[in-house]
């Protein structure tokens, strides 16, 4: 992640000029039982898909699925920004996707259970242009009985 000191003055300008939305309600809740027993998926804005599938573009407001029993050379990233640097992703998948990292947590019994499903968006799109995706997931992560969902923020 760049820092904002480090960006061209002029992508500087612009970054601190974008809107910071505000919404009326705050959809965090508190689980009630403990984490050993909890369904945890992950969300990642590092624009990751399966192999072979439509890749993400500027602005994109849609999302990808990843499977919980995907292979890690099956995930590739089409996030493109002069400001990311892809080194980690390449060495481990796991810095911006750490569905290894959860499972050894379900396996040692930290967590209950991994999801099935796991998602991912593009960073720096319009949150409001979000919402119809965010609801969409809302709708897979409860079929899929899913009490946490870990936003990996990229």
């Amino acid at each position: 992640m760049a820092r904002l000191k480090d960006i061209p003055s002029g992508e500087r300008e612009m970054i601190k000029e974008l809107p910071c939305p505000e919404f009326e309600d705050t959809p965090f809740v508190r689980i009630k039982k403990p984490l050993s027993q909890c369904r945890i998926s992950l969300l990642s804005t590092a624009a990751i898909q399966r192999r072979g599938e439509k890749l993400f573009w500027r602005g994109a407001v849609d999302y990808r699925v990843i499977p919980g029993d995907i292979e890690p050379n099956d995930v590739v990233m089409s996030h493109s920004s002069v400001n990311f640097d892809r080194t980690g992703f390449q060495q481990d998948l796991n810095i911006c996707f750490p569905l290894e990292r959860l499972q050894e947590l379900a396996n040692r019994g930290v967590i209950g259970s991994v999801g099935a499903f796991h998602y991912s968006v593009i960073g720096g799109s319009e949150p409001e242009k979000l919402k119809p995706a965010a609801l969409e997931i809302a709708r897979m992560l409860k079929n899929d009985h899913v009490d946490i969902l870990f936003l990996v923020p990229i």
